[in-house]
C-alpha cells in the first residue's frame, strides 16, 4: 500500500473549497470574509513552517533538539490554556504550564518507553513529537474548560462558600463541590469523543495513517492508544490545574481569597 503524493496544484484545488465559506459569508452578510482570508493564509503558512521544521528535526534526529521543541510546544500550550480563561489570578499561568507539562510529559513518556518500547531511541521524532502534540492539544482544552468552570463557580457560589467557612468548615469542605464540578466539566469533551470515535467520526491520526498506506487494523490500534493517552493526560492535567488553583485562592487559614480572582482585561 502506498499514498498519493500531492502536488502544489492539487493542494491549491483543495484550497478553492474555502470559497464556499466566503460565498456564505457574503450571502448572509456575516462580515467574515477578511477573517476567512487571514485564517486560510495562516493555515498554509503555519503548516508549511511546521513541515519544514519537522523535516529538519527528523533529519537531525538528536535528543536535545526533540526535547527543546517539546519544551516550546508545552510552554505555548500552557500559556494558551491560561489565556483562554475568562478570569485570572496571580500564578494562573504558572499553574497551567506546570499542569500541562507534568500531565503530558508523564503520559507521553509512558507511551514511548512502555507502550512503544522505544527505550534506546526514545526521542525518535517520528513518534515523540506527534504523540506529544496530540496529547498537548487535548490536555489544554480540558484544562481551559476546567479552570473556567472553577473560577466562575467560585464567584457564583461565593456567599455559600464563605458561609460554610464561617461555620467552621475547612477550605476543602467548602469548595469540594466546586472542584468536583470543574474537573467533571473538563473531562466531558474527551469522554464524549471516546463515546463516538469510530462511529460518528474517524480521528485525524487514523485517517492519515490509512491514507499513508498503513493497514487499517494497525491504524486502529494506534488510535486506541492515542485515545487512552489523551484521556489520561486530560484527567491528570485538569485535576492538577484545578487543585493548584484551589490552593491559590484558599490559604492555609481556610480563607477564601476571592479578591485575587479578577476578570481578564
Amino acid at each position: 500500500m502506498s499514498y498519493v503524493e500531492l502536488s502544489n496544484w492539487q493542494v491549491a484545488f483543495a484550497a478553492m473549497l474555502i470559497l464556499i465559506n466566503g460565498v456564505i459569508s457574503v450571502w448572509l452578510r456575516l462580515g467574515m470574509e477578511r477573517s476567512l482570508l487571514v485564517a486560510s493564509l495562516r493555515t498554509v503558512v503555519q503548516l508549511l513552517l511546521v513541515g519544514l521544521v519537522l523535516e529538519w528535526v527528523f533529519r537531525l534526529d538528536r535528543w536535545y533538539v526533540v526535547v527543546g521543541i517539546a519544551a516550546v510546544m508545552t510552554l505555548i500550550a500552557g500559556w494558551t490554556a491560561a489565556s483562554r480563561n475568562s478570569k485570572t489570578y496571580p500564578g494562573l499561568r504558572w499553574n497551567t504550564v506546570v499542569s500541562v507539562w507534568a500531565s503530558s510529559w508523564i503520559v507521553t513518556s509512558f507511551a514511548l518507553l512502555v507502550v512503544l518500547r522505544r527505550t534506546e531511541h526514545w526521542y525518535q521524532p517520528q513518534y515523540a513529537i506527534p504523540l506529544l502534540g496530540m496529547v498537548l492539544g487535548n490536555t489544554l482544552n480540558g484544562i481551559s474548560v476546567g479552570l473556567n468552570t472553577f473560577t466562575d463557580s467560585l464567584l457564583s457560589r461565593r456567599i455559600r462558600i464563605e458561609s460554610l467557612l464561617a461555620m467552621g468548615a475547612t477550605r476543602w469542605e467548602a469548595a469540594a463541590e466546586v472542584v468536583r464540578h470543574a474537573v467533571r466539566t473538563g473531562l466531558i469533551p474527551i469522554v464524549n469523543s471516546m463515546m463516538v470515535v469510530g462511529i460518528v467520526s474517524i480521528p485525524g491520526m487514523m485517517t492519515g495513517q490509512m491514507i499513508s498506506g498503513m493497514a487499517p487494523i494497525q491504524a486502529v490500534k494506534y488510535q486506541i492508544v492515542i485515545m487512552f493517552l489523551i484521556a489520561s493526560a486530560t484527567s491528570l492535567g485538569t485535576v492538577s490545574a484545578v487543585l493548584l488553583s484551589f490552593h491559590s485562592v484558599f490559604n492555609a487559614k481556610h480563607q477564601f481569597l476571592h479578591g485575587r480572582i479578577a476578570k481578564r482585561r
